[in-house]
Formats: C-alpha cells, sequence, structure tokens
C-alpha cells in the first residue's frame, strides 16, 4: 500500500537485488500519467498568463505544497482507518464533515500566520496578503474534502484507495489550488 500511495507498482523483491531497468518500470507508468494530467495545470497558468505578476507567482508552491500535504495527511488517515475497520463508506459524510472541522481550525491557523508573513515581508500589501491567505484556507478546505472522499470512493468502486492517495490527490489539488488562487486574486486584486 505504501509503495502504491507513492505512485510506484508494488514489488516483493528486495530493492538492493531488484535491477534497475525493474524498479524505473514500476515507478515509470504513474510518473507519465501524473505528468500528462499536470497538462491541465500548464493550461490554467497559461489562461491567466497575462495578469499574473512574479509577485502572485511566487506563492504558487506555497499553496499547492500546502494543500498536496493537508490532501496526504487525511487520505493517509482514512486509509488506515479504513484498513484496521474504523472506518467504512457509510461513514463518508461524517468522515467529510470531521475533516471540514479539521480544515476550518487548520487553515485559520495557516492562514493567519501567512497572512501577517506577507504583509510584513511584502511591504504590507493588504490585498496579496488577503489574497494568498483567502487561497490557503479554501485550498486546505477542498484538500481535505478530496483527501477524505477519493480513498473511501475508491475502496467502494473496488478500486484499491492507496492508489487515490498522494499523487492522484496532489494532481487534482494542483489543479484546483491555481484555479481557486487565481480566482480569489481576480476578485481581490482586480486581475
Amino acid at each position: 500500500d505504501f509503495e502504491k500511495m507513492a505512485a510506484l507498482t508494488p514489488s516483493d523483491e528486495p530493492y538492493l537485488t531488484t535491477s534497475i531497468f525493474k524498479l524505473a518500470k514500476n515507478r515509470i507508468t504513474w510518473l507519465m500519467v501524473l505528468m500528462i494530467s499536470s497538462t491541465f495545470t500548464s493550461m490554467l497558468i497559461a489562461g491567466y498568463e497575462e495578469s499574473l505578476s512574479v509577485l502572485l507567482m511566487m506563492f504558487v508552491p506555497r499553496l499547492m505544497n500546502t494543500g498536496g500535504n493537508a490532501g496526504s495527511q487525511a487520505s493517509t488517515l482514512i486509509i488506515r482507518g479504513m484498513a484496521v475497520g474504523e472506518i467504512e463508506f457509510r461513514d463518508i459524510l461524517k468522515v467529510w464533515l470531521r475533516e471540514i472541522g479539521i480544515a476550518a481550525l487548520c487553515g485559520l491557523a495557516l492562514g493567519i500566520v501567512n497572512f501577517a508573513q506577507i504583509y510584513f515581508m511584502n511591504g504590507r500589501d493588504m490585498n496579496l496578503s488577503l489574497t494568498v491567505s483567502f487561497a490557503l484556507f479554501f485550498i486546505i478546505v477542498i484538500a481535505k474534502s478530496v483527501g477524505c472522499i477519493l480513498p473511501m470512493v475508491a475502496k467502494k468502486l473496488r478500486i484499491d484507495p492507496a492508489i487515490m492517495a498522494s499523487p492522484m490527490i496532489t494532481t487534482i489539488l494542483d489543479a484546483a489550488s491555481l484555479l481557486i488562487y487565481f480566482s480569489i486574486a481576480r476578485m481581490l486584486m482586480g486581475l
């Protein structure tokens, strides 16, 4: 399951005695799928290219990484809960509502620290600070939602939930993060 969560084809062979070609073969399929699926993310950036400033682009990695990490946290705990029998598909609404609460608390705390850091380090730019902080909050809410729901839906569809973990969730969240960020920037900064 850990290998699947890292977008690897599982192997029972010991690492040090497995050929590098077999190890590469076990990794390349998902890397290819994820690379090609990032085309949507590239298209989003290209769609906003004329209105994007270097200053706005500076925060894209922060938002995407935080979203990916938040989604991975949720999916890891949900997959573990399903594996040990603590969580069933019938619990999906309860799980999602709990994750929304967790996301709100985490998003609020991270948003406040993020706002202060950007405000004081980037010339007291209120619109920029609010834009990045609001985007961060909503990205965390979406990330926790996707991170808890996708593995549960996968299991219901008889797909191994581990495949819906980090790589797939991160790819989805990268695109969602940009869409949220650029939409908020358009509203608050008039882009």
